[in-house]
């Protein structure tokens, strides 16, 4: 099963490290970042998990709650933390799926047989609070995905969900961004009543709405 942007993201029960968790209910009205790791105690994922656990207070500003996914059981999750606080500084402050019989692998296409039928691939999910799949990223096992890219384009999500612009390549909290293209130009003397530089008709950069 293939996942789409726009998509609900699958409903799942599954034990983790804080106990079983309904998927949905446990994401309540946050955002949510699943993210999938081929098995424990891997070497890119260790200083993955640790890079996630430092980044808690970023979460915590976005409404955003992150989880993880591993093949392995909770007591291997549980043993990989402690490695993780070791070697990465960090312990680790959010749930790990313990997905050993692959039901949510399976439900979010995270199985790639070319690739190896037995464990999961290196994936993200960012999902709104209605349950909707915004973001998906699939890695190599041997680069790291970077987190500030994941930051970055939260960041742009609920900016645009709010305000009606898009965001430029390589924009950050706090460039100017682009007028929707939907947004005509006698609508956007009212909602950027403070004006725009137009570099071409469809092209209307803004100071980023606060």
């Amino acid at each position: 099963m293939s996942i789409h942007l726009g998509d609900v993201a699958p409903d799942f029960e599954q034990e983790t490290t804080i106990g079983p968790i309904r998927f949905h209910e446990w994401l309540g009205e946050s955002w949510g970042i699943l993210f999938s790791h081929p098995k424990d105690f891997t070497p890119v994922c260790t200083t993955e998990l640790g890079a996630v656990a430092k980044l808690a207070p970023e979460w915590a500003k976005r409404n955003t709650k992150v989880i993880g996914l591993s093949v392995d059981p909770v007591g291997s999750h549980a043993e990989w933390a402690a490695d993780i606080a070791e070697t990465q500084g960090a312990t680790v402050n959010f749930p790990i799926i313990a997905d050993a019989d692959g039901k949510v692998a399976a439900l979010y296409d995270m199985i790639h047989p070319a690739a190896d039928p037995k464990v999961t691939v290196r994936t993200v999910f960012i999902i709104d609070p209605a349950k909707k799949v915004r973001l998906t990223l699939t890695y190599p096992p041997s680069a790291g995905r970077n987190f500030d890219e994941v930051l970055r384009v939260l960041d742009s999500l609920q900016l645009t969900d709010r305000h009606k612009v898009t965001t430029p390549a390589n924009w950050h909290e706090g460039d100017d961004v682009i007028i929707a293209p939907s947004v005509s130009d006698e609508q956007a003397r009212t909602l950027f009543p403070n004006g725009w530089k137009t570099l071409r008709p469809y092209l209307r950069l803004v100071a980023q709405p606060r």
